[in-house]
């Protein structure tokens, strides 16, 4: 009896664990098309500036960002607002340009907007990561490969992003 005791509580632990690791969401863009999809994911986001590096020997940037859980509020999820903790990572960079970003103020927040993408003559791709109040974070790099994956925990926010609708 205590076997299957044991057992069962096993198994009910790795649900439980599953289902917390199922929420976590990750994606990875190889077109622009996968980039819109992450950056709708990545919508009202938020992004200290200390918590973005550029790893140029690597050719990688990285941003570690809040990430408002939009598609639970969009399914008709009833449950508290969250948050969750995101890496977004761009591999193969060749350049990586800022505007209206102070790199000095650590303790400054942006507040994502989305991410535009073109390709050049080149044919590489320049990708922007538009922040409000016009700052910009331009990425050059040789293809798209773009990844986005939720790191631990949700966590409850009182705060829901609102936008003002200009007609």
């Amino acid at each position: 009896m205590n076997f299957w005791r044991i057992n069962l509580k096993t198994v009910g632990q790795i649900s439980k664990e599953f289902r917390m690791k199922a929420k976590n969401l990750k994606l990875i863009a190889r077109t622009k098309e996968d980039l819109r999809v992450v950056s709708a994911h990545l919508q009202d986001a938020i992004v200290n500036i200390s918590d973005i590096a550029n790893l140029e020997k690597n050719k990688i940037f990285l941003m570690q960002l809040n990430r408002f859980m939009w598609e639970d509020v969009e399914k008709g999820v009833f449950r508290k607002n969250k948050r969750i903790r995101t890496i977004l990572k761009f591999d193969n960079i060749i350049k990586v340009h800022s505007k209206n970003i102070n790199q000095q103020k650590k303790d400054k927040f942006l507040d994502f907007l989305t991410i535009e993408t073109n390709q050049m003559p080149d044919n590489n791709y320049e990708m922007k990561i538009v922040f409000a109040g016009d700052s910009i974070i331009k990425i050059i790099s040789e293809v798209i490969e773009v990844t986005l994956d939720d790191q631990g925990k949700a966590w409850d926010t009182k705060n829901v992003p609102k936008h003002k609708v200009v007609i």
